[in-house]
């Protein structure tokens, strides 16, 4: 099983091929800038698409505190994106009260895991839109 920095190393070695198609999903790589260092984090996270739009979900397995990429895009909403050879840059923002539950169901699909997360946790796990620039 891939994840953590073998995940990243193996998808950025085959241009997704190893490590985009994961667990019956689909994984895209976030590179986000660290609010404190400035030093670039990648992290492998699960996606779907809306529109045009790429959509990953803060979850940290249902953590009480928020992941620290997530933190890292508040302060810097600039990020990267790579689906499978596709690098992008991308605008990352949190999904509206309007825009959560259809796009919260969206991801649910994917991972259903997600909903027992939210269960874990009196936070509440943002959805990310990453809009390409």
């Amino acid at each position: 099983m891939l994840f953590g920095k073998e995940h990243v190393k193996r998808y950025q070695e085959t241009d997704g091929a190893e490590g985009h198609d994961w667990q019956g999903t689909t994984v895209l790589l976030l590179t986000t800038k660290g609010r404190r260092t400035g030093r670039e984090h990648i992290t492998p996270l699960i996606y779907q698409m809306n529109g045009d739009d790429y959509v990953v979900v803060a979850s940290k397995g249902g953590a009480p505190d928020h992941p620290h990429w997530y933190l890292n895009l508040q302060a810097n909403p600039e990020v990267q994106v790579q689906v499978k050879g596709d690098k992008f840059a991308a605008r990352a923002r949190t999904a509206t009260a309007e825009e959560k539950p259809a796009l919260w169901q969206k991801m649910v699909a994917t991972w259903p895991d997600y909903d027992e997360y939210q269960r874990k946790t009196d936070r509440e796990i943002p959805v990310v839109v990453l809009e390409r620039v």
